[in-house]
């Protein structure tokens, strides 16, 4: 009981390391447009951080939680993990790399267990717990196919996107850049194009509604037992859709009069709506990375019960990660402290970071902020839908240089972008390796 309590200490501590580590990917466009200063950015992107426990759900934190089979692990795997995880984060935040938070800790769980297995079989094939001949690479999920055709879950889904993320962010950052441009000029196909987008918005949001019935099948309980309206209002599926809806909607609005606006008035209008994107991001970036300490917890809990089969937890570590049939169940202070620790961590700031994120990538304006906030917590919440934890510092960062293409191809400070680029691909390895260093320099004390 005593290591699961550290690796739960541990785990939270990364949490709050992960929020001054990744605070730049939030603020770093408000604090390089002069929106807001630092410290008023650091406030508003760590209120947005812990307001994400009231919109999200768990999809991320099972997929992290099932990296490596729960059932062939120890808790010194876990731990050795955490640990790994933590130097990584502290290492690129004193040389100022906006590496992922989200990689480093998926690389050091997996690269601990592998080490594990080698250390238990070997290189040579094993009977599991199943009774089934298995290999020690294969004590790590790499590739899980979807149910019914749906998305697909596993370390190789999370590596993918590694490249995938930033693609998306900087694609989405470049088309609402061109929407944005298109609509400053005074013509009317814009106008019709943006009214279009409006009404397909509500429409697929509507379709995507999750009714009162269906969120209280098979017993479960809504969050608002005596109101049918919040219930459905505040069903973490239906938040996430209400949110996409809001910023599409709000930017939609603006795009409708931004050819009416002066050159002051539209640089006021974009300012005002930069402190919207910014909260959406924040939002994705909370959700989305306190997740991830929230499958660690949960899988240490699993591994801790399988270790000591019949014990009765008490209920405040009374977790069950969600099987086949659907059964999940977290402790509420298990999110709640998750959010809390990200948020405080947020609330650190992380300036050197927020430096190369602001300034060195691309030269960023109000304009430029929008629509690579915007981009990026439209891609947040698309991936967090999917259940893939991905990296937040590389959505912004390939935003932002979606963002730099619009104006021309040299804005974006390549020599940057490529170092930046380096330090992705290389961040699951090093973590892995380190982890497996650390799970066998703990295994000689534990």
């Amino acid at each position: 009981m005593t290591l699961l309590l550290v690796i739960i200490v541990l785990a939270l501590i990364f949490d709050y390391i992960n929020g001054f580590h990744d605070a730049a990917n939030a603020i770093a466009t408000v604090v390089a447009t002069k929106v807001l200063t630092p410290f008023q950015a650091v406030l508003w992107a760590a209120f947005f951080n812990f307001l994400a426990y009231w919109v999200f759900g768990f999809g991320v934190a099972d997929t992290v939680a099932k990296t490596a089979n729960t059932m062939e692990i120890t808790l010194v795997v876990i731990l050795a993990g955490v640990i790994a995880a933590i130097c990584w984060n502290l290492l690129t935040w004193w040389l100022g790399i906006p590496s992922s938070s989200s990689h480093t800790l998926i690389g050091g769980f997996a690269g601990a267990a592998i080490a594990h297995s080698i250390a238990n079989h070997g290189f040579s094939a094993y009977i599991g717990a199943d009774g089934a001949t298995h290999y020690w690479y294969e004590i790590v999920s790499w590739y899980k196919a979807g149910k019914d055709g749906g998305m697909p879950s596993g370390v190789l889904i999370i590596i993918a996107f590694i490249v995938l993320a930033p693609l998306l962010g900087a694609m989405a950052s470049y088309l609402i850049s061109i929407w944005l441009l298109n609509a400053s000029r005074k013509s009317i196909y814009p106008k019709i194009f943006t009214v279009a987008l409006m009404i397909a918005t509500i429409w697929f949001v509507y379709v995507q509604m999750i009714p009162y019935d269906v969120i209280t099948a098979d017993g479960k309980l809504p969050r608002f037992e005596n109101s049918e309206f919040w219930s459905v209002a505040f069903e973490p599926h239906n938040i996430k859709w209400f949110l996409v809806a809001s910023i599409i909607l709000i930017v939609s609005a603006f795009c409708l009069i931004f050819s009416s606006l002066n050159l002051h008035q539209a640089d006021a209008a974009l300012r005002k709506m930069q402190l919207v994107s910014s909260a959406a991001f924040s939002l994705g970036h909370g959700g989305n990375d306190s997740q991830k300490v929230m499958g660690i917890i949960a899988a240490a809990v699993a591994v801790y019960i399988n270790a000591n089969p019949g014990i009765q937890m008490d209920s405040w570590l009374d977790v069950v990660l969600p099987s086949e049939s659907g059964a999940f169940r977290m402790p509420d202070w298990i999110p709640l402290a998750c959010y809390t620790a990200i948020a405080a961590g947020t609330l650190s700031g992380g300036w050197k970071i927020v430096k190369t994120m602001g300034s060195k990538i691309t030269k960023v304006t109000s304009f430029e902020g929008v629509a690579a906030e915007t981009a990026g917590a439209l891609t947040l919440y698309f991936t967090e839908h999917l259940k893939i934890p991905v990296s937040t510092t590389h959505t912004i960062t390939g935003s932002i240089i979606g963002v730099g293409l619009t104006k021309r191809v040299s804005a974006v400070r390549w020599g940057v972008t490529v170092s930046l680029l380096w330090a992705w691909v290389l961040t699951i390895p090093i973590s892995a390796l380190l982890a497996a260093i650390v799970y066998y320099v703990l295994s000689i004390f534990i």
